[in-house]
Parts: C-alpha cells; structure tokens; sequence
C-alpha cells in the first residue's frame, strides 16, 4: 500500500501531541470508496519489549478470509494516554507498506474521531493511508452517553464538549456496547452501517475480531 509521510515517529510526547493538533485540519468525513469488496482489520499485541502489529482482509459482504500478514518492531514510545499512535504507529505502518492489497476500509482496535484531539489511531493512520478507517475500541476514552436500547442495533450518540464524536453501539442483544467512531474518510452513520453489517454472533465485529484473535497467536508463537 501506499503511505503519506506525515511527520517524523521519533518525538518527544510533547512534540507528538502537537502532531496530533496539527493533523486535525486533515480530517475528512467525505468517503473515499463507492463500493465494498475488501475490508480489513488492524491490531497489536505486546511482548517482551515488542509490537506484534497484524493485519486481516476479509472478502466483503461474505467476510471471508483472504489474507493475514504480520509485523515484528521493537517499542519506542511510551505509554501515554491519547498517544497510543506514537507507540504502535511505526509498526503498523511497515505493516501496510508489506501488504499489496488495498482494502476499501480499515478497522482499528481502537479508538477514531472519539478521542480528547479527534486523533484516534484509526484516524491518524487513515490520513496516513489516505482512506476510509473506523474504529472499533471495547471501552471509552472520553465522552458522555445515555445507555442505548437493548437490541442488536440500538445505539446512542457519544459526546464530547457539546460535539458528536462517536456512537454506543449494541452489536449483540443484551450484550455489553462497543464504541464506534469515524477515522478518516467516512462519517459516522455509514461507519455504524458497516460496523453492524461485519458483525455476526459476537460482540466484535469480524475484521477487529480476526485481527485480534490473530495477532494473540503470532505473539504466543513467537514466544513460546
């Protein structure tokens, strides 16, 4: 795939959250595809001081496997609350410049537009990739909500100083939430739309849940 090079990864968190502030003019609600046929998924798994970043296309509407890549980066960054793209970015990237496909949208396990400077990883990599990114994260970062209804469906709009900036989405009955937000390249009712049409008998939707269930097994082989 084909990257922007947006800024340099080896700041200060300091120089980093600056980063954040001035990518956020880049932000674009306007979708980058007119079709889905490759959707894909994107997570990390620590270990020993290492980044286990992986990758998970799926054929879409059938959600069927196609491909599964995976990387292996030393961690740079530390911890930091809202900077979680210092410390897995650098992964991910080499991750998507070893990939020739080029899905139409990109999971993240993480969070998107709903993030203290709307810079989520799902939408700070999707301005590096340049297309539509959602995020799929399992619990809230920041934000206010009324408790969505009860049925597979149901969902309630995340708040943050007066401005919408994700959804409390029921993607199971009677099961726990997740929290859905933009990345980059697509607002957040298709990004609900999609979200809901990825996800099958689980509570995650399928791209996230292959890409999670895929990274804890490379980390588990590598290091046992």
């Amino acid at each position: 795939m084909q990257l922007k090079e947006l800024h340099p990864w080896n700041v200060e968190p300091e120089e980093a959250v600056n980063c954040q502030k001035r990518l956020l003019q880049k932000i674009s609600f306007s979708p980058t595809f007119n079709h889905i046929e490759l959707i894909a998924g994107v997570d990390a798994s620590y270990q020993n001081g290492y980044i286990v970043g992986g990758i998970v296309i799926l054929k879409y509407p059938e959600l069927s496997v196609l491909d599964r890549e995976y990387v292996i980066n030393k961690v740079n960054f530390p911890y930091r609350s809202g900077l979680l793209t210092f410390r897995e970015g650098p992964a991910l990237i080499n991750l998507f410049k070893k990939i020739e496909w080029n899905p139409d949208i990109i999971f993240f396990d993480g969070q998107g537009y709903a993030h203290p400077r709307r810079m989520g990883i799902a939408t700070h990599l999707g301005l590096f990739l340049d297309r539509a990114t959602i995020g799929c994260a399992k619990s809230r970062l920041i934000g206010n909500y009324t408790k969505p209804g009860n049925k597979k469906g149901c969902y309630s709009l995340l708040s943050h100083k007066e401005k919408v900036i994700g959804a409390v989405l029921r993607t199971r009955d009677n099961v726990k939430p997740i929290f859905v937000s933009s990345g980059n390249h697509i607002n957040l009712k298709k990004a609900i739309e999609i979200t809901l049409s990825c996800t099958t008998k689980f509570r995650i939707p399928e791209p996230v849940r292959e890409a999670h269930l895929f990274v804890n097994k490379m980390r588990k082989n590598l290091w046992t």
